[in-house]
């Protein structure tokens, strides 16, 4: 027969695994709005920049709604210390998933808006799409890593961010060499920067998710540590 604690700390439990489930449905709804954006900006498809931005209000419903059963589960039970360090975690990824909603959108609006200036893409930079590739895959392993609340995942996620920041100097070496080489396309590249700000933004968050990771399974505050460190520290957790 099951006793009244045992009860509780089941639903305790169920609780905090329909939390865990909704961020990595939130997850999802990212992945896909991220994706859609970066296909409207390399193809200048206005229908699909509409479908990212749109999307952006699900995630923030999503936000609020898991901001709202966080605050439930700390009102109603009484977390151990370790349960406290899953709930903190999960409340910061969830503002990092949001986050990549918002400059998912951002990308999408730069699309129409840049469309509707130039009436063309700046298509010649492949590191566009290149660095948005590879902060989409970051987002992909950050929220497997969070499903799995794997560690050593999320330090490997941490090296690798430092790809997208080199895509984005990459893509800033190539605007200056446009707009030197012909003065007609600074506007466009100024605009292109913003875009190319918001993926290297996109890496930044799925960084710190991996960051959260590391501290709901490990009880380890890495943010400010290097790679090389942030190894050492699993490797003796």
């Amino acid at each position: 027969m099951m006793t009244s604690g045992e009860h509780s700390s089941k639903i305790y439990d169920q609780e905090l695994e329909a939390v865990r489930s909704r961020v990595l449905q939130m997850g999802g709804l990212v992945e896909v709005q991220l994706k859609t954006a970066l296909d409207a900006f390399e193809d200048a498809d206005m229908a699909q920049a509409d479908q990212a931005i749109a999307s952006d209000r699900r995630v923030n419903d999503l936000q609020v709604e898991l901001d709202r059963m966080v605050n439930h589960v700390i009102a109603r039970r009484q977390p151990t210390a370790v349960d406290l360090r899953m709930i903190m975690g999960v409340a910061k990824a969830i503002n990092d998933i949001e986050r990549i909603g918002d400059e998912s959108a951002k990308i999408a609006r730069a699309a129409k808006w840049m469309h509707d200036k130039y009436n063309a893409r700046m298509n010649r930079i492949p590191d566009i799409r290149g660095g948005g590739d590879i902060a989409a895959r970051l987002v992909s392993r950050a929220l497997d890593a969070f499903a799995r609340l794997d560690p050593t995942a999320a330090a490997a996620i941490i090296r690798d961010d430092e790809g997208v920041d080199e895509r984005f100097r990459a893509i800033l070496r190539q605007l200056i060499t446009f707009m030197m080489e012909d003065p007609r396309t600074i506007s466009a590249a100024l605009d292109t920067v913003w875009v190319a700000k918001a993926i290297e933004r996109v890496g930044d968050h799925a960084k710190n998710i991996a960051e959260h990771v590391i501290f709901i399974a490990a009880g380890l505050d890495v943010r400010h540590a290097t790679p090389d460190e942030v190894d050492r520290a699993i490797a003796q957790a």
